[in-house]
């Protein structure tokens, strides 16, 4: 039995979701919702959408997508707007999948916050919500997942993760990704809103889940301390405001008694790089490569990747053999994942709780890095519900 799902939001990132969302063969009905009407037009003109795409499922505000009788929403929104918005669709009785980050704001204490109340909103309505986080569906995550299945990892030592991505990288300039958001009604709205935020030092950590949740998914362990250091712009580069760390990087001690190193930098000359690696007693991983103690062997990205369900591959390849999608070619294993799970009444891999984990990770080691370096423990809420 499939479900109905709409999608909220079709900018430049949601709108690239748009096609696999509709082509899931579990999606029976969908529907579209965006402030700026022509977005919606777009995909609602499309012929290859009209066979489950109707006038009547076409939205132009978030409240009226509330209202309808839809099994799920999509939320692929600006990233100031997801936790807010994951919530009130729970509470209007619709399972919810959020782009990352589970919100993005200058206060660390309110973003712990907003994790609990997703984790409370979960359980008071019985609603899933599920990030999606790519870097859980890489190839790479996925090899390693099984390697650790089959305990061909042995004991975890040591796993580290890093994501560096600096801010006037030319292939996507952070300045221009801010330029663009702020653009939006909704930019503006926040540009009032932020106000409360001024003299509020943020920094990378606050968006940490790339880097994260690698080891941790592999591992399958959690940040139970953190200590932490910052590196400071020394160019005086308006990008940075309010005297926010460029680069953090942080130790952590974790559940399992392995150690994990996380680096979040944006300043640095470097071409950009989102990878982990993870270490065991009796195997390791790191550069696409599986080691051992009789050598290494290296790996293709099909070698590593999980096969997806043949009917979905059918469903998804009309797209073109690049339907994988971004990010490693993630973009198909988290829709698939988030259907799957809804149609099938199971809990999705990148819960509420998993998803809290990643990101408590990076708001602690903020905190760290503004202390100079002070061990703090990281909250943590538990493992999902069975």
């Amino acid at each position: 039995m499939g479900i109905s799902l709409g999608l909220v939001g079709l900018g430049q990132f949601g709108s690239g979701f748009a096609e696999l969302f509709k082509n899931h063969p579990l999606v029976d009905r969908f529907a579209l919702c965006d402030r700026e009407p022509d977005r919606v037009a777009k995909f609602a003109g499309r012929e290859d959408f009209k066979d489950k795409l109707k006038a009547s499922d076409c939205y132009n505000s978030l409240d009226d997508i509330l209202e309808s009788d839809l099994d799920a929403l999509a939320i692929i929104t600006q990233p100031w707007l997801h936790a807010p918005q994951c919530v009130a669709a729970m509470e209007a009785g619709k399972h919810v999948y959020s782009a990352v980050p589970i919100i993005s704001i200058p206060h660390g204490d309110e973003i712990l916050d907003w994790c609990n109340r997703i984790i409370e909103t979960c359980r008071k309505t019985g609603k899933h919500y599920m990030l999606g986080e790519t870097t859980y569906y890489r190839p790479q995550a996925q090899y390693c997942r099984r390697r650790a299945a089959a305990s061909d990892f042995g004991d975890f030592v040591y796993g580290e993760g890093e994501y560096l991505h600096p801010f006037d990288l030319p292939s996507c300039d952070l300045r221009d990704v801010q330029k663009a958001r702020l653009s939006s009604r909704s930019g503006k709205e926040w540009l009032a809103f932020s106000k409360k935020y001024q003299g509020v030092r943020s920094g990378p950590m606050h968006y940490p889940t790339h880097s994260t949740s690698g080891p941790m998914t592999v591992m399958k362990a959690h940040a139970v301390k953190v200590v932490a250091w910052p590196y400071y712009n020394r160019t005086d580069d308006a990008y940075f405001s309010n005297g926010s760390p460029s680069n953090e990087t942080a130790l952590f001690y974790m559940s399992n008694g392995a150690t994990m190193r996380i680096l979040e930098h944006r300043e640095l000359g470097h071409p950009g790089r989102e990878m982990f690696r993870v270490y065991g007693t009796e195997g390791s991983f790191e550069h696409d490569r599986w080691c051992d103690k009789t050598g290494s062997t290296e790996l293709t990205v099909d070698e590593m990747r999980d096969k997806l369900p043949e009917e979905v591959t059918r469903a998804f390849s009309g797209q073109g053999k690049d339907f994988y999608g971004g990010h490693g070619g993630s973009h198909a294993y988290l829709v698939h994942e988030f259907v799957d799970a809804i149609a099938s009444g199971r809990t999705p891999a990148i819960n509420a709780w998993e998803a809290a984990r990643y990101m408590a990770a990076g708001v602690v080691a903020h905190k760290s890095a503004l202390k100079n370096g002070e061990i703090l423990p990281v909250p943590d809420w538990g493992d999902a519900p069975a």
